[in-house]
């Protein structure tokens, strides 16, 4: 094998394994939800290209309200849900809106558009 295709190859398996670490291998630590007053762990998720954060720490056995802010048109982030808890919201343009549930149990749960394309992590310890 000549040098330059040694070289080119090389450049290669680095780029690919680059970007199988980048995409597949990094954990992401996630934002712990703050605790209110009112007892409720809370935190503000931007809906703008995806979820910001998109992955969200809480506690078990503390309810929960997430504030979705959609800052974008886009036709798929019109509506999060989060099915392993049974709910579901119309997220309108420039609107706050909560999403209140409790977390009875450990685990890691999805939230999504209805399209599936927008997706974030919920993480109950």
């Amino acid at each position: 094998m000549t040098p330059d295709k040694l070289l080119v190859t090389l450049f290669g398996l680095v780029t690919i394994a680059s970007i199988v670490w980048f995409f597949w291998l990094v954990k992401k630590p996630g934002v712990k939800a703050a605790l209110t007053t009112g007892g409720y762990q809370e935190t503000m998720v931007l809906v703008k290209g995806g979820y910001t954060p998109d992955v969200i720490v809480v506690e078990r056995g503390k309810p929960v309200r997430l504030n979705f802010v959609r800052a974008e048109s886009a036709s798929c982030s019109e509506m999060v849900l989060i099915p392993d808890f049974k709910k579901s919201a119309q997220l309108p343009e420039g609107e706050t809106v909560p999403v209140e549930f409790l977390p009875d149990k450990p685990g890691e749960f999805e939230f999504q558009c209805q399209m599936g394309m927008l997706r974030g992590k919920l993480i109950v310890e």
